[in-house]
């Protein structure tokens, strides 16, 4: 089932077919890097992964991640999504996508899809998102979306000092 669609993409949810696509994308270097190591060491991992994650998320909050698809092929190329972090009074807006598909706008594409059915359909005005201060790429992607550094934070269980940006309006 289609929950967007853009020029070139189509955002889906995720279900355990794509559990081969998670495994690669979860075990790329630079996700690793700069969004960390999920435990992702085999395909019934991921699919473990997609049911207590992905669809746990769309069953609780009716919203989560999902897989960012290529419109003409359906090919799998990245995932974006929008999830409430306990540890956060922001909903944070995140993505990855495969090595491949990178600098293509694939990823402005899909992260500008769900922030504008986030704020108009799901009626969430305050969006917020954390990245590593040296993804210089991730926070090009951010300010293009609007958002603002606002302060250093760390979260827990993350030994890495990570920029929060939001939408908030400054004082």
């Amino acid at each position: 089932m289609r929950l967007l669609t853009t020029y070139r993409l189509e955002l889906d949810f995720a279900t355990k077919k794509d559990a081969a696509f998670l495994f690669e994308l979860m075990n790329d270097a630079a996700y690793i890097k700069n969004i960390g190591d999920r435990n992702i060491k085999t395909i019934a991992d991921a699919e473990n992964f997609i049911t207590d994650k992905y669809i746990k998320s769309y069953i609780e909050h009716g919203y989560g991640y999902y897989i960012i698809k290529l419109k003409e092929n359906l090919k799998p190329i990245g995932i974006c999504g929008i999830v409430n972090r306990e540890e956060m009074s922001f909903f944070d807006i995140g993505y990855a996508v495969l090595p491949e598909h990178r600098n293509k706008g694939f990823a402005y594409e899909a992260t500008k899809a769900l922030y504008d059915f986030a704020q108009k359909t799901l009626q969430i005005n305050e969006i917020a998102a954390i990245t590593d201060p040296d993804n210089h790429e991730s926070i090009a992607l951010i300010k293009k979306l609007g958002m603002k550094y606002k302060k250093k934070i760390q979260l827990p269980n993350d030994d890495i000092v990570c920029h929060l940006y939001t939408n908030e309006k400054q004082a």
